[in-house]
């Protein structure tokens, strides 16, 4: 059973934008666009660098580094040169809190 951890407020989180946090000693980027809220793995899997400071287009985080693209409701790579996906978690919202479930077997 998966434990949510309170991350953030709601109001912490740019309308599109996305931040870094730790979750049980995990990175994990908290990412808003269109109205909701997604919690992938803070680690680009094509170059190991933070995807919490890359863009947000159209669900999907851009990394920073080399422009490697991910899905945020999937974890799965869009561009290249990224081909290995990341792990996503659950998100939850209570009133202004946002929580996140990291399961520490992704």
């Amino acid at each position: 059973m998966s434990n949510f951890e309170r991350v953030c407020s709601l109001s912490d989180l740019p309308e599109e934008g996305v931040i870094g946090v730790e979750v049980n000693g995990e990175p994990v980027a908290v990412a808003r666009t269109g109205g909701e809220v997604f919690a992938l793995r803070d680690v680009c899997s094509h170059a190991e660098v933070p995807l919490s400071e890359g863009e947000i287009y159209d669900h999907t985080v851009e990394c920073w580094l080399h422009g490697s693209c991910f899905d945020l409701r999937t974890g799965q790579p869009t561009g290249l040169p990224a081909t290995e996906p990341v792990p996503v978690y659950p998100v939850k919202i209570e009133g202004d809190d946002v929580y996140v479930a990291v399961d520490k077997e992704s």
